[in-house]
C-alpha cells in the first residue's frame, strides 16, 4: 500500500488525471532515470499528450522571480512585455496569448478572469517544484476552455520539503526580493510549510529619456501556509493552502506623485492594487486492494480585488470564485482500459468597473466528464474524452478531446490530438495595457451575454513527432510539431482600425493560427547541451478593414540556449553556466497612419536578437550564488510610448511594446538551504 499511495500522490498532481496508475508509475520511473543525467527539461515518449515537463533544475538557470518569468529557456514558450510602463510580461504558446492557456496550480484553475493580466507575477518562482506544459487540446477533466494548451504549475510539497531555504535577490532595475521557505513535520502523517516572498523597486529609472518609468515602482508580500497529510495505511493524502498576497504598482510620468497629482491632469501616472485571498484542499483515496481504483475531490474559493487607474481611465474588477472538481479513476476489465470520470462546478461573480459603466455579472457552471484511455504498454495509446456542461450564459453544450500516441520504432514517438475549446472572453481584464492610451474603448455587437459579446469557440489540431540517435556517440534528437486552431467565433480586439479606439466584436470571417516548431538537441560531451529551436507562426484574422497579420506577434523566431556544468568536487562545489539567444523577427504594427508624423510607426518592426546569461557558483550542497544579465546586447524599442509629451493628448498609447523598454539587466542572488 506504500507503494499504492506515492502513485497517487502523483496522480493527484499529474497534468492529466486520467493516466492510469501503471502510466504514472512508468512516467515516474522515467522522470527518476532523467533526473539521474540532470536534465532540465524532460519529454516522455510513452505518455500520451504532448508534454514538456520544466524541473527544478531547470528554474534555476534564470532568476526566475516569478512564474512568468519561468519560461526564458523554454523553446515551447514566448515571453514578451505587454506594455511600456508596467513591466509585466505575457507569455504566449502556439501564437496564442495566455487567455487560450488554461493556467492551473495543482491542477486547479488559478490564472483566470481577473487575473489574466498579472496572475502569473504572483506565483513566485522559488515555489515552484516543476511545470508541466501540454500543448494542444487539454484533458476534458481539466475543463472545457483549454484551447491552445495547459500549464499546470506543481508547488514544493511539505511531505518532502527541506527545514529551511533562504533566497535573496537583487538587480540593476532596482529590483530587491527575498524569499523563505519553512518546513516543519508535526508528526509521521502530517507536514506543513509556510512561504514568505517579499520584493520591492525602489527607484525610478527613465534610460530611454522619455519622461516615463521604465519600470514601476512595486512592493508585493505574498504568503503561503501549507498542510499535507499522507496515510499509506488507509490510502489517503490530503492538502490544504491558506494563501494572501497583496501587491502594489506604481507607473508614470517620473515626476508623477498620486498624491497630489492623481485625478488630475497635472502628471500623468497609474497605480494598480491588487489583494487575493486564497483557500484551497485536495483529498484523495486509492481502494484498498485496488490500486487501479482512486477517487479524489478538489475544491478552491479565492477572492481577487483590483483597484487600479490609468491616466484619467479608472478600471476596478473583484472576482469571487468557487471551483470543485470530483474525479473517480478505475478500469475496465484490466489495465490496458482505464477510464475517468467526474463532476466539476464552477461560479464566478465579478464586480467590474470601467470608468463610470457597470460591468458586474455572475457566472456559474455546472458539468460532467468521462475520459478513456487505452495503453497497451508498449508502442501505442489513445486518449478519448468528453464533457457535458451548463453554464448561465454560454448554454448548454459538448466539447470533445482526442490524443494519440504511437511509437513506430526505437526512440521515437508521433502524436495527434484534436479537441474544442469554449471561453468567455472577459475584454477588459485581459487587455488592460489599452486603459494606459487615449484610445477610446467600443463594443459593436450587444446581442451576446458577455458584454454584449458571444463565447469564444475554436477546434485546435496537432500532430508532432520526436526521434532521439545519435551523432558521434553523443545523444541527440530532433523533433517537430504543427497546431492549427481554428476559431469558429472570437471577441475580436481590433487595433487597426484607428489609433484613436480599439473595437471590440464578434468575428465576421475567418480567423486561425498556424505554429510549426522544429527542435534539435545535441550534448557535445558531458554536462554540455545545446537546445535550439526554429518557430514560424502564421496567425490571420478578418479584421473590419482586412485581414491582418495578428499584430505584436513575429511571424518568424529562433531560440538557443547553451548550458555547461562542470563536474562536481569537494562537498558539492561547481560551476554553472547557462546562455540563451532569441532572434524575433519583423512584427505586425497595430494602425497608426492618422496620428501626426511624430507620432505615426511603420506597418512592421524591425527583427531584433537578445541575449541572456547566468553564472552559478555552488560552494556546497547548502549554499549558492549566481550572477546574471537579461538583454546583454541593449537593444530597446525606439519609440516605446507614443505621445509621451502630451500624455492627455489624442495620439497617447503605451500598449505598443514589441521589444524590451530597459536594456541591460544585470542581477545577483544567493541561495541557502538547511537540510
Amino acid at each position: 500500500m506504500q507503494k499504492h499511495i506515492s502513485i497517487l500522490l502523483i496522480l493527484l498532481s499529474c497534468t492529466f488525471f486520467t493516466y492510469s496508475q501503471d502510466t504514472i508509475q512508468k512516467v515516474k520511473l522515467e522522470e527518476v532515470k532523467v533526473q539521474s543525467k540532470r536534465k532540465g527539461l524532460q519529454k516522455s515518449y510513452s505518455v500520451t499528450a504532448n508534454t514538456t515537463i520544466i524541473t527544478s533544475k531547470e528554474l534555476l538557470k534564470a532568476a526566475c522571480c516569478n512564474l512568468a518569468e519561468s519560461f526564458e529557456t523554454n523553446p515551447s514558450i514566448d515571453v514578451n512585455f505587454s506594455d511600456a510602463l508596467t513591466g509585466t510580461k505575457q507569455i504566449k504558446m502556439l501564437g496564442l496569448t495566455s487567455p487560450y492557456l488554461m493556467i492551473t496550480e495543482e491542477n486547479i484553475p488559478s490564472v483566470r478572469g481577473a487575473s489574466q493580466a498579472y496572475g502569473l507575477s504572483f506565483t513566485p518562482g522559488t515555489w515552484v517544484e516543476s511545470i508541466q506544459i501540454t500543448k494542444g487540446a487539454g484533458s476534458v477533466v481539466n475543463g472545457y476552455e483549454s484551447i491552445s494548451g495547459q500549464i499546470n504549475t506543481e508547488l514544493l510539497k511539505p511531505i518532502s520539503d527541506i527545514p529551511f531555504f533562504l533566497n535573496a535577490y537583487s538587480s540593476s532595475d532596482s529590483r530587491f526580493e527575498l524569499n523563505t521557505h519553512f518546513n516543519k513535520r508535526i508528526s509521521d502523517k502530517w507536514a506543513s510549510s509556510l512561504f514568505v516572498h517579499g520584493n520591492t523597486r525602489i527607484s525610478k529609472k527613465d534610460m530611454n529619456d522619455d519622461g516615463f518609468l521604465d519600470n514601476p515602482l512595486a512592493k508585493q508580500i505574498n504568503i503561503l501556509n501549507r498542510y499535507q497529510y499522507y496515510n499509506a495505511d488507509k490510502g489517503l493524502v490530503s492538502f490544504v493552502n491558506f494563501r494572501y498576497m497583496n501587491d502594489k504598482k506604481q507607473t508614470g510620468e517620473i515626476d508623477f506623485d498620486p498624491n497630489k497629482d492623481k485625478g488630475t491632469t497635472n502628471f500623468w501616472g497609474s497605480e494598480i492594487n491588487t489583494e487575493r485571498f486564497d483557500v484551497s484542499t485536495k483529498i484523495g483515496y486509492v481502494f484498498k486492494d485496488m490500486p487501479y481504483q482512486s477517487i479524489g475531490f478538489q475544491n478552491a474559493f479565492n477572492s481577487h480585488n483590483q483597484n487600479s487607474y490609468f491616466g484619467l481611465n479608472q478600471y476596478n474588477i473583484k472576482q469571487s470564485s468557487y471551483y470543485s472538481n470530483l474525479i473517480f479513476n478505475s478500469i475496465i476489465d484490466n489495465t490496458m482500459h482505464k477510464f475517468a470520470t467526474g463532476l466539476n462546478f464552477t461560479y464566478d461573480k465579478y464586480q467590474e468597473f470601467v470608468n463610470v459603466n457597470d460591468y458586474s455579472r455572475i457566472d456559474n457552471s455546472v458539468g460532467a466528464f468521462f475520459e478513456y484511455t487505452y495503453d497497451n504498454d508498449d508502442d501505442f495509446s489513445v486518449i478519448l474524452g468528453g464533457r457535458m456542461d451548463n453554464h448561465n450564459r454560454l448554454g448548454t453544450f459538448f466539447t470533445p478531446r482526442l490524443h494519440l500516441r504511437y511509437n513506430p520504432w526505437e526512440q521515437s514517438v508521433l502524436r495527434f490530438s484534436a479537441g474544442r475549446g469554449k471561453r468567455a472572453a472577459n475584454i477588459f481584464a485581459e487587455n488592460q495595457q489599452l486603459f494606459a492610451s487615449s484610445r477610446t474603448l467600443n463594443i459593436f455587437d450587444t446581442n451576446g451575454k458577455i458584454y454584449g459579446l458571444n463565447p469564444e469557440i475554436a477546434w485546435n489540431y496537432g500532430l508532432s513527432f520526436n526521434q532521439k540517435f545519435l551523432i558521434l556517440g553523443k545523444k541527440a534528437d530532433v523533433g517537430f510539431d504543427f497546431y492549427r486552431t481554428d476559431f469558429q467565433n472570437q471577441a475580436v480586439v481590433d487595433l487597426m482600425q484607428s489609433p484613436q479606439q480599439v473595437l471590440f466584436y464578434n468575428l465576421k470571417g475567418i480567423s486561425y493560427a498556424n505554429s510549426l516548431q522544429v527542435e534539435f538537441n545535441y550534448e557535445f560531451f558531458t554536462h554540455f547541451n545545446l537546445r535550439s529551436a526554429y518557430k514560424y507562426y502564421d496567425i490571420q484574422t478578418d479584421y473590419l478593414s482586412g485581414k491582418f497579420q495578428r499584430p505584436l506577434q513575429a511571424k518568424h523566431r529562433f531560440f538557443g540556449n547553451l548550458e555547461y556544468e562542470t563536474h562536481i568536487v569537494d562537498k558539492g562545489k561547481q560551476w554553472k553556466f547557462d546562455y540563451t539567444f532569441n532572434w524575433i523577427g519583423k512584427q505586425q504594427l497595430p494602425n497608426t497612419a492618422t496620428n501626426p508624423i511624430n507620432d505615426r510607426l511603420r506597418g512592421y518592426s524591425n527583427s531584433f536578437s537578445l541575449m541572456n546569461a547566468q553564472i552559478t557558483r555552488t560552494f556546497s550542497s547548502t549554499f549558492e550564488m549566481y550572477l546574471g544579465g537579461e538583454n546583454i546586447g541593449n537593444y530597446t524599442q525606439q519609440k516605446a510610448i507614443l505621445g509621451s509629451d502630451n500624455p492627455f493628448g489624442a495620439t497617447f498609447d503605451a500598449s505598443i511594446v514589441y521589444a524590451p523598454i530597459f536594456g541591460q539587466m544585470y542581477y545577483a542572488g544567493l541561495r541557502f538551504k538547511i537540510k
